[in-house]
């Protein structure tokens, strides 16, 4: 029976073990590709917990981890809540300065780095040696267990807390959706564990239910292809659009029994992308919807209702003046009050929707910014951008309003601005078409593998 959750606190360690670490010893809970089992996962945490401890971390206080994704950060992920200490989660691309920021902000007792790793760019999990450091005396900034920076998408990065309690709760909410990955099961994980979607709808989730987490050797969709072939048990992808992206351009080399659904969260997936999945693995594409506030707030997993998402168990979701809003007890920012982010137990989303007053479906319509006026007519970026990201020769496109409609094109192979306006003319009305159309060899994402739509940061990816 599950304990009631709602007084965990982050110097409370308990929770790891009966949440996340219980099971029998010989079960395999993760294959890098060599198996982890529970028995030797436990061992690797208590050790860990010993060389925190020798650096300085005590109860109440925090850890920053600044590791790539690695058994050694699951491991030292792990002994810092076991040692009932704050996790202080910093994406090992971040750039020092960025790094340095984040630790004068966040005072965390010691810093785990890696001292030595290998195995390439592309692998999806490194190979890391660690070295933890003493960086401060200092207690933790607040009670959350972790504390994340949001993917910074459309601005500067904001500091999120989650307590021990939200995770439990997130966790046993994904044991209630229809459609997740089954113990016995497995997770084929692409996306970073520092993040919300990796970290509890694939790394909490899995160690709690039973399901194997299986990161593939590599980024790439052959090597996706041979992680899900590579045992008999159902495999269900759990991944970003730009790894719908990959598998779809990747051709499967005979049929794929095991694979029974991939699950994308991020950002709304392009029509075209989501058709050449289907027509090539015929499997469910689901889709989920977050943030790293809150976790899951909604999901399809079936791909039923696509755009649209049923609310999580025991998750309210509501449309005020054309904005989603979520329901979340406390705010989930540190150091950050601000009543247009969250009040009164509301999260603002800042993405515009509806909610179906009879099924209670909710349909994201995109960024309340992407709303603009142009010669008094109203026009929605998103519907330009969808129209641009189904034309031929498009791989991606972000489109921002900066002193007129303006498109930022990353061509799949020869494409000309010309062409563009051809193609534009004939599927949008004038005043929706991009005043200034920019073809750029990469566009910008974030950490998460989201399009950034920041536009200083689209200015400077123009050659």
């Amino acid at each position: 029976m599950d304990r009631p959750t709602e007084n965990l606190t982050a110097q409370d360690p308990s929770w790891v073990d009966d949440v996340l670490l219980t099971g029998p010893a010989a079960d395999i809970c993760l294959r890098l590709p060599e198996p982890v089992d529970r028995g030797t996962l436990r061992r690797l945490v208590g050790d860990a917990q010993t060389r925190l401890a020798e650096a300085g971390l005590r109860p109440g206080g925090a850890a920053a981890l600044r590791l790539p994704p690695s058994l050694a950060y699951v491991v030292n992920l792990l002994a810092t809540w076991r040692s009932g200490a704050q996790a202080i989660l910093l994406d090992h691309r971040l750039t020092d300065h960025e790094v340095d920021r984040a630790l004068e902000r966040l005072t965390p007792q010691v810093v785990v780095a890696p001292v030595r790793s290998g195995g390439g760019a592309l692998r999806i999990f490194v190979d890391v040696t660690e070295g933890v450091t003493a960086h401060s005396t200092r207690p933790a900034v607040s009670g959350h267990a972790v504390i994340q920076l949001s993917s910074g998408s459309t601005g500067p990065s904001k500091v999120i807390g989650r307590t021990a309690a939200d995770l439990v709760a997130e966790v046993h909410r994904y044991t209630r959706i229809d459609g997740v990955a089954l113990p016995g099961e497995r997770i084929i994980l692409l996306p970073s564990m520092v993040h919300v979607l990796g970290l509890v709808g694939g790394l909490l989730y899995g160690l709690h239910a039973g399901v194997e987490l299986v990161p593939p050797e590599r980024l790439g969709g052959d090597a996706i292809l041979a992680a899900i072939r590579a045992q008999d048990t159902p495999a269900t992808a759990l991944g970003v659009p730009f790894h719908i992206g990959l598998l779809a351009s990747t051709r499967a080399d005979g049929p794929l029994p095991q694979l029974k659904r991939m699950t994308t969260g991020g950002e709304l997936v392009p029509a075209a992308t989501a058709q050449a999945f289907a027509d090539r693995f015929g499997v469910p594409l689901g889709n989920m919807y977050g943030m790293t506030e809150v976790g899951v707030i909604g999901t399809d997993l079936y791909g039923r209702h696509r755009p649209s998402i049923m609310p999580a168990p025991g998750i309210e979701v509501r449309e005020v003046g054309g904005e989603l809003q979520v329901s979340c007890p406390a705010s989930p920012y540190v150091g950050l009050s601000d009543p247009s982010r969250w009040a009164d137990g509301w999260l603002h989303t800042r993405d515009a929707g509806v909610v179906d007053a009879t099924t209670g479906l909710v349909t994201i319509k995109g960024r309340l910014d992407s709303q603009v006026s142009v010669g008094g007519l109203k026009v929605d970026l998103t519907e330009v951008e969808a129209t641009l990201t189904a034309l031929p020769g498009v791989a991606a496109a972000v489109v921002v309003y900066d002193d007129g409609i303006t498109a930022y094109v990353q061509p799949d192979g020869p494409l000309s601005e010309e062409v563009l306006e051809k193609l534009l003319a004939e599927r949008l009305a004038g005043y929706k078409r991009p005043r200034t159309l920019h073809l750029v060899d990469q566009l910008p994402r974030t950490t998460t593998g989201k399009l950034v739509r920041a536009v200083p940061v689209l200015r400077g990816a123009v050659p």
